[in-house]
């Protein structure tokens, strides 16, 4: 059986993007419906409890200076945010050697001087002078059209693999840059076109941002997790207007509107619209059915930008013994399986959580094996970087973002070689009408909550005038 609505502007995707678009769309006095194929709002956003009303989030979950759009709709929802613990020394594992230094967040002199005891001054010197013509390269690279950089073909027609090899002399300058790579993308050198690197690098305020704490992307948390955020905006949009439970299949658009058909075993709903706006990642968009078929060059773009591959953990302890020690909780490994860690503990301290990123090859190594097996090495490297104790969590918890029906990966979707400079101008361009939102399409902060929000700004936008 087959429920038949009706709306102004019906939107794909409960996600950030598709809950902004909805209610810019609702202040304006026109009637969204929101199609949502779980059984529940924030798409890549997920909180997960621990008990004493305390979450981890399993998802995406930081925030970061300049990232104003998101900031504002959180305090107008009323969530607050608190630092991610920085305190103490970090940890890195290299080469197979343990040093602690002083902070990540400072990617120049100081943290050079500090990762010498686990670099040789060679190698960190090496690292510093590619991340600086990194730096010089992403700022010609203009956000709203980045196939007009001046040397994009070039660019676009090599991975950062490429670059890195040929610009990078050392091999322990080259496992950092990779190590670096599967954190901001969780993909590899070898997945990524250096066009995408330099884009995502300005979209987000340069490589020190996008990877740094104090200061950079990962600086602060949402007081309740982050999917507070898309939880308060579906309860204010109400349950009329956001259906769960709804995945989109075909998407019927033409001169007179669109009709967009979910349905799931015996259960279908069929939305007739005006228009449409499709707020999930382009690789999820190329999955939904479209009569007319969409254009060859939007239908291609959506094959060339495929997601991150990673698996998040949290290894729950009684306490953050860590902090105890003199130290932050965050750590790097070029052995892994888990390349990266963060202390993800309530506001209160209470209990310890380490939080560990599998990201790119690890990921989809790790992810065949089995759950034990996974498990047992992802806490032996967190007890080679922060002693034995860190072995014996009291609880385990693991996301497999790959494996998502509705994800199938994080953080977010990535460029492959020559997809910006053949198929970039597709991103963002309505067909007919139908409207393109998503963290992917965004121009600033580009794969973030951030970009998620101005992307649904501007697909409402777009719909109202």
């Amino acid at each position: 059986m087959t429920e038949q609505l009706e709306a102004d502007v019906a939107i794909v995707g409960a996600g950030l993007a598709g809950l902004v678009a909805a209610r810019q769309l609702v202040a304006a006095g026109v009637q969204p419906l929101v199609l949502e194929a779980r059984d529940r709002v924030g798409g890549r956003l997920l909180n997960h409890e621990i008990g004493d009303d305390k979450i981890v989030e399993v998802g995406g979950q930081w925030i970061g200076p300049t990232q104003d759009r998101i900031a504002a709709l959180a305090a107008e929802l009323g969530v607050g945010t608190f630092p991610t613990y920085d305190e103490g020394r970090d940890v890195m594992e290299m080469g197979g050697r343990r040093a602690t230094f002083t902070d990540f967040n400072d990617i120049g002199i100081g943290l050079l001087r500090d990762l010498s005891k686990a670099m040789s001054p060679l190698a960190l010197a090496d690292f510093e002078q590619a991340r600086i013509r990194l730096d010089r390269m992403a700022k010609q690279v203009p956000l709203e059209a980045p196939w007009q950089a001046p040397k994009a073909r070039l660019w676009d027609g090599q991975t950062f693999a490429t670059w890195v090899r040929r610009n990078v002399r050392t091999a322990a300058a080259r496992s950092l840059f990779e190590l670096l790579t599967e954190a901001v993308w969780a993909a590899e050198p070898a997945d990524v076109s250096l066009l995408h690197v330099l884009f995502y690098s300005r979209s987000g305020g340069g490589l020190e941002s996008l990877i740094g704490t104090n200061g950079g992307a990962q600086q602060d948390r949402f007081e309740g997790g982050s999917q507070r955020v898309a939880l308060l905006m579906a309860e204010e949009l109400g349950e009329e207007r956001v259906r769960l439970g709804a995945p989109v299949r075909l998407i019927e658009h033409g001169a007179d509107g669109v009709t967009v058909h979910a349905y799931k075993q015996e259960s279908g709903l069929s939305v007739k619209a005006k228009r449409a706006i499709v707020a999930v990642p382009p690789t999820l968009a190329g999955r939904i059915a479209y009569d007319p078929p969409l254009p060859a060059l939007r239908d291609q773009l959506t094959q060339r930008m495929p997601q991150g591959s990673v698996i998040k953990t949290m290894a729950i302890y009684e306490e953050p013994f860590w902090r105890r020690e003199g130290l932050s909780g965050q750590g790097m490994s070029d052995v892994g399986p888990a390349r990266v860690t963060f202390d993800n503990s309530p506001p209160d301290g209470s209990p310890g959580v380490l939080l560990g990123f599998l990201e790119g090859r690890f990921a989809r190594h790790w992810a065949t094996r089995p759950a034990a097996e996974r498990r047992e090495a992802i806490l032996a490297g967190h007890a080679r970087l922060f002693g034995p104790r860190a072995a014996t969590p009291v609880d385990f918890i693991e996301r497999i973002w790959a494996e998502e029906e509705w994800t199938r990966g994080c953080y977010g979707c990535l460029m492959t070689t020559g997809g910006w400079t053949e198929y970039g101008r597709a991103l963002r361009e309505p067909v007919g009408r139908l409207h393109w939102a998503g963290a992917e399409t965004a121009t600033v902060w580009n794969g973030y909550m951030d970009g998620a929000v101005q992307s649904g700004e501007r697909a409402a936008a777009e719909v109202l005038g």
